[in-house]
């Protein structure tokens, strides 16, 4: 199980997720830039990720749909910011469709995966909102939660690969 790491938000505005995951960074990273990978661990269960396209390059597009048990599904388009591959990836949903504007910009992540020693990876994932009201109704949706719920399915994959 991955090892919870405390680090602060940088303000008001960002949610922070930090681990130590048994997992080499290059598994790791593979985990968020692979679909066929993607679609295996993005979503918490019993939610699933039935459709996942990446372009995952700086200035790449991104949609990744996740459904609910009763089928719901929910598109979650997007752009990358930045990619450095095996070490960071920044994403927005502020765009969409070759930075094309979103209707309503909800967030930034920013990913990083480092070398922890002993096939082990550093992954910080600080999402940063538009707005204090924005970062608050993340967290009541319940960031930490599906976020934590999926890291650990994200380690998962990632040791096995």
């Amino acid at each position: 199980m991955a090892t919870k790491l405390d680090i602060a938000p940088a303000n008001d505005r960002e949610l922070v997720l930090a681990r130590i995951i048994d997992a080499p960074r290059e598994k790791v990273f593979r985990c968020w830039s692979e679909p066929d990978l993607v679609k295996q661990w993005f979503a918490p269960k019993p939610f699933t990720t039935p459709r996942v396209e990446m372009d995952v390059r700086t200035g790449g597009n991104s949609l990744i749909v996740m459904a609910s048990p009763d089928g719901n599904e929910f598109p979650n388009p997007g752009v990358f910011l930045e990619v450095v591959p095996g070490r960071r990836i920044v994403f927005t949903d502020a765009y969409a469709n070759a930075w094309e504007p979103s209707g309503k910009p909800f967030m930034t992540g920013v990913l990083t995966f480092d070398d922890e020693g002993e096939g082990k990876t550093r992954y910080v994932a600080r999402v940063r909102h538009w707005s204090a009201e924005d970062r608050e109704q993340h967290e009541k949706m319940g960031f930490h939660e599906g976020w934590g719920q999926c890291t650990e399915q994200l380690e998962e994959l990632a040791s096995g690969l």
